[in-house]
């Protein structure tokens, strides 16, 4: 049996704790799918690789009111797939080979490992180690509800026509017509995607509303936006998928309705979950919550001494970024026993890249509600700013919540063009401990930039705190 000093479990986030400073160090490294992880390779970075020309349609068949007429073509979806892939590709293959021919202490083994012991692991390629430290960096699948029908996907290879986010960018044709099984973020972006690209959309969403874990008017906005662009059918539910003919045929249930829905492909985006369960963890005695999380500590510690956890294995909120400080955060807990870091989750934001954009960061208002904390709100139109007149844009706003006390943010929202990027000097205020006075009088904003809708939806607080004096 082969002893490790350092065996980590997964290649994504996890990887990235292997630094130079583990060059001394006899490290095992467990991968049972693709090298790189969920974001690299069926995550972040393809689909929004996917949302960008989809972006770009969406100008020609929308710039109309701008006084152009222009029209789509044609969308080349396997242009637009190659050109993804054989950059993600060459990519993870380029990792994998770096780390077996250029890392003489880190041994790869690939494989679905499972512990048989506390820090004992079957690395699932007839070899079993032991570690004195182990990393479980495990991440996250793709959920498929056990509706009737949906255990065919992925059975006939690349004709597959029943998909999660895992396969359905791979498609060899761009459908005619898609049935999406959710209503979330993934669900949000594939929609724009397919549907920008020309292909009928239909949303099967169980609650009434589209993104319902974000604040209650982003969620109304983009709900009825939706419902303009694609055909979306709220608290309904597939009851059973058939798929015989040369048809998929979806059962649906809706207020004590039933009807059928005949498409092409379906996507499942119906959430993700932890992949702790296929770790054999009561084995290594590591704890679990109801969600199927592991339980980690502030420092990223497991239940049992020496094993760690992070990213989407650990934690709720399943963003890459949240992962890479997870990892940077074992890293160094890992390089200095004796002067631990702790994770910090108190401002974590969000992005969903649909159309349009959509980014959040702290306290709904609805949280703010349940928890009695005491706020002030101020929502600024895009549309009553200069630039937001340039884009003729009457839909798109930024809200933002409070302490109407101390003036110190609790919580930004934004639906819109380039929200992720607009958000992210409300998360730096947050982070800093800025209040909404000082964010928005300490510092110069471009006019006529689009910044402006930032500036301006701070600048309607209505908080107690002194005023700031402008730069400027």
């Amino acid at each position: 049996m082969t002893h490790y000093d350092l065996a980590i479990i997964g290649t994504g986030s996890g990887n990235s704790i292997l630094t130079h400073e583990f060059a001394d160090r006899r490290v095992a490294l467990m991968e049972k799918g693709t090298f790189g992880g969920t974001c690299l390779n069926v995550g972040c970075i393809p689909t929004k690789m996917f949302v960008y020309p989809a972006d770009v349609a969406n100008g020609v068949t929308n710039a109309s009111p701008l006084g152009i007429d222009a029209h789509l073509d044609k969308v080349h979806w396997s242009r637009i797939r190659d050109r993804i892939f054989r950059r993600i590709d060459p990519i993870s293959l380029a990792g994998r080979s770096w780390r077996v021919e250029q890392n003489e202490n880190v041994t790869l083994y690939e494989g679905h490992a499972q512990f048989t012991g506390p820090h004992e692991l079957d690395t699932g390629t007839n070899e079993v180690i032991t570690a004195d430290q182990i990393v479980i960096a495990a991440g996250s699948r793709a959920v498929v509800p056990p509706i009737p029908g949906l255990s065919h996907r992925g059975s006939n290879g690349s004709r597959a026509r029943i998909h999660t986010s895992d396969s359905i960018m791979r498609i060899d044709e761009l459908p005619r017509r898609l049935a999406i099984i959710g209503g979330g973020y993934v669900a949000a972006e594939f929609a724009h995607v397919f549907g920008a690209f020309g292909t009928k959309v239909t949303v099967i969403n169980r609650s009434d509303t589209l993104l319902r874990e974000e604040d209650q008017d982003v969620s109304a906005r983009f709900t009825e936006l939706a419902q303009q662009r694609w055909d979306v059918r709220l608290d309904t539910v597939t009851t059973r998928v058939d798929s015989g003919g040369e048809d998929l045929r979806l059962h649906l249930a809706s207020n004590g309705t039933t009807s059928t829905l005949d498409v092409d492909i379906v996507l499942v985006a119906t959430g993700r979950r932890s992949n702790s369960d296929g770790l054999d963890l009561a084995r290594a005695g590591v704890q679990t919550d109801d969600a199927g999380l592991i339980v980690v500590d502030e420092f990223q510690r497991t239940s049992v001494e020496g094993i760690w956890a992070l990213g989407d294995v650990s934690s709720p909120y399943q963003l890459k970024h949240v992962s890479n400080q997870d990892a940077r955060v074992v890293q160094h807990n890992l390089l200095h026993p004796d002067d631990l870091k702790e994770s910090d989750h108190a401002f974590v934001p969000n992005a969903v890249f649909t159309d349009p954009q959509i980014a959040r960061v702290g306290l709904t208002e609805q949280q703010a509600r349940e928890r009695g904390v005491r706020f002030v709100t101020s929502r600024q139109a895009y549309g009553d700013t200069a630039y937001g007149w340039a884009m003729e844009d009457t839909t798109s706003f930024a809200k933002v919540l409070a302490d109407p006390g101390t003036g110190r943010l609790l919580g930004a929202h934004l639906i819109g063009p380039q929200a992720s990027n607009l958000i992210q000097p409300l998360i730096q205020a947050m982070s800093l401990g800025q209040t909404a006075q000082e964010a928005a009088r300490g510092q110069y904003w471009i006019h006529p930039a689009l910044s402006e809708v930032v500036e301006n939806a701070l600048l309607g607080l209505a908080t107690d705190e002194p005023a700031t004096s402008t730069p400027g």
